[in-house]
C-alpha cells in the first residue's frame, strides 16, 4: 500500500491527524462531531497529496471521540481507499493485553498499521503480526529531547556496543521481522541518527515525525532516510492542520501540504545521501 500510494501521489508526505478543538475555526468549536468534521475536511483536501494519514488516538480519546475516529478511518477508506491509515497509538504491553490492543487497532478501528513501543520485547509485538496484511512501526529514535535518557545508552553486552536505538533497528530489520510487517519511527530532529538507523535497516519503511511545527529539516531528513529499498513517510501534523483558523482552513491546509510535498520531492531529487 505504501509503495503504491507513494507512486500514485508522487509523495513522501504523511499527514498527522491530531485534532485540538480549541484550534478549530470558531464556528466549529463546541459543535457535535466537530472532530470528525474537521479531520474529514482535511482528508478531503489533501488525500491526493499524501502517502498516508496518521490519526493520533489520544487526541480523540481525550474528547471521548473514539466513535468519531472510527468514522474518520472509514471515511478515509471511502474517499482514498489506496491510502494507508497508521493508528498512532504507541501501545506496549504484555502478550494478552497486546492481543486486545491489536483487536482495537485492526478490528475496531480498521487501521492498516499501528505504532508500538518495543521495550517489553518481541512477545508484546507478536499479537499484531498475526494480522498478516497489517503493518507495525516500532519506536526507535524519537524526536523528543527525553529520548536521550534511554535511546542513546550503549549496550555493553552486545557486539559493537550499539546504542539502544541501533539495537532496536537491527532487531526490526532481522530477527523480529518474521513476515516483513515491521517499520521504525525515527524523529526528524536527529537526521544523523536517522542515517545511522537507515544504514542498519535499509529495507524498512521509516515513519519520520518532526517536520513542520517541531522544526525538523526536510532536506536533511530526506537525505538521511531515503533509499531505493525502504519507503520514507515524513509526517507533518500541526503545520498543516492549523495553517488557518478561518473558514478556509482546508484550503490553507492543502496549500501547506502541497508545499511540503514539493519540498520533500525536491530534496529527494537533488540531495546527496547524508552519510
Amino acid at each position: 500500500m505504501l509503495e503504491k500510494a507513494q507512486a500514485d501521489n508522487h509523495s513522501m508526505l504523511c499527514v498527522g491527524l491530531d485534532p485540538e478543538p480549541s484550534k478549530f475555526p470558531k464556528a466549529m468549536q463546541n459543535q457535535k462531531d466537530s472532530i470528525f468534521d474537521f479531520c474529514a475536511r482535511i482528508v478531503d483536501a489533501t488525500h491526493d497529496l499524501v502517502l498516508a494519514f496518521k490519526p493520533q488516538v489520544a487526541y480523540f480519546a481525550a474528547h471521548k471521540a473514539e466513535d468519531q475516529l472510527e468514522r474518520l478511518i472509514q471515511h478515509i477508506k471511502e474517499v482514498a481507499p489506496n491510502i494507508p491509515v497508521i493508528l498512532d497509538a504507541k501501545r506496549g504491553d504484555i502478550g494478552a493485553t497486546s492481543q486486545q490492543y491489536a483487536v482495537e487497532a485492526f478490528e475496531r478501528y480498521k487501521a492498516d498499521a499501528v505504532t508500538l513501543s518495543p521495550f517489553m520485547g518481541f512477545d508484546s509485538i507478536e499479537p499484531y503480526l498475526k494480522y498478516a496484511s497489517k503493518g507495525v512501526f516500532l519506536l526507535c529514535r524519537t524526536s523528543n529531547k527525553g529520548g536521550d535518557d534511554f535511546q542513546n545508552l550503549r549496550l555493553a553486552d552486545k557486539p559493537g556496543n550499539p546504542t539502544l536505538y541501533e539495537y532496536i533497528a537491527g532487531l526490526a530489520e532481522r530477527e523480529w521481522n518474521t513476515s516483513g510487517q515491521l517499520g521504525l519511527v525515527v524523529g526528524a530532529t536527529y537526521p544523523l541518527e536517522i542515517a545511522k538507523v537507515r544504514a542498519i535497516a535499509p529495507s524498512l519503511p521509516l515513519l519520520i515525525p518532526g517536520v513542520g511545527a517541531q522544526g525538523g529539516d526536510a532536506n536533511a531528513t530526506v537525505r538521511a532516510g531515503k533509499t531505493k529499498q525502504g519507503s520514507v513517510l515524513i509526517n507533518s501534523s500541526r503545520a498543516i492542520l492549523y495553517a488557518s483558523q478561518g473558514t478556509d482552513f482546508e484550503v490553507a491546509a492543502r496549500t501547506i501540504a502541497l508545499e511540503t510535498k514539493n519540498l520533500l520531492n525536491a530534496a529527494d531529487k537533488f540531495a546527496a545521501p547524508l552519510i
